[in-house]
């Protein structure tokens, strides 16, 4: 096995959990299935991080920090805030389209750390992790179009948490991308009334 940088074989084992979670699920996912799928040994593993409760945080950050570069990277100022949003959201949006299998362990971990004794503060962690990258996509779209929110960014944050992640899961149920669409339109039309004033 050729010698890796922390940083890097970290990363790989953050990738290799993340495709045998998809997979497999959260709870039947072992600390020596993710060594097979990363190709390493146990002792790489346990060098890297200190319990699977911690390759989980890795994880959840990681999932969330690539959602929210990319659509960080997709906020372009559109000709009004509304094409802003809505550009924004769709970025977001073909992500679930493209990769469903990501988004259902999302829901998979938050469960798992939820029902985990010990584990409860790695779903606050995660929720958390949504409305900071909320927030810091409300910023930008508000930066990009100069304009200072009717109610603050906190609360435009958690609603557009909640909203975008009550939208992931119905579309992972029920599968109707129409009904997606509708409801990202509605989504964009109510944070615009509530950016806007």
């Amino acid at each position: 096995m050729a010698r890796m940088p922390s940083a890097e074989r970290r990363r790989q084992l953050v990738e290799a959990a993340i495709r045998a979670m998809t997979r497999d699920g959260v709870a039947k996912t072992t600390t020596r299935s993710i060594c097979a799928e990363a190709g390493v040994s146990l002792s790489v593993f346990h060098y890297c991080f200190d319990s699977k409760q911690a390759l989980l945080e890795a994880a959840i950050e990681t999932i969330t920090g690539n959602y929210v570069t990319r659509v960080m990277s997709a906020v372009e100022p559109g000709a009004t805030l509304r094409e802003t949003v809505r550009g924004a959201l769709q970025t977001y949006w073909d992500h679930v389209t493209a990769h469903p299998g990501e988004h259902m362990l999302t829901y998979d971990i938050t469960q798992y750390a939820l029902r985990e004794p010990g584990f409860e503060h790695l779903a606050r962690a995660q929720y958390e992790q949504y409305v900071a990258s909320a927030a810091a996509l409300v910023e930008q779209v508000r930066g990009a179009r100069g304009l200072e929110p009717r109610v603050p960014v906190e609360v435009l944050a958690r609603y557009l948490a909640a909203a975008i992640d009550g939208l992931t899961l119905q579309f992972l149920v029920l599968g109707d991308g129409r009904a997606a669409a509708d409801h990202l339109n509605l989504t964009a039309d109510q944070l615009v009334r509530l950016i806007e004033g």
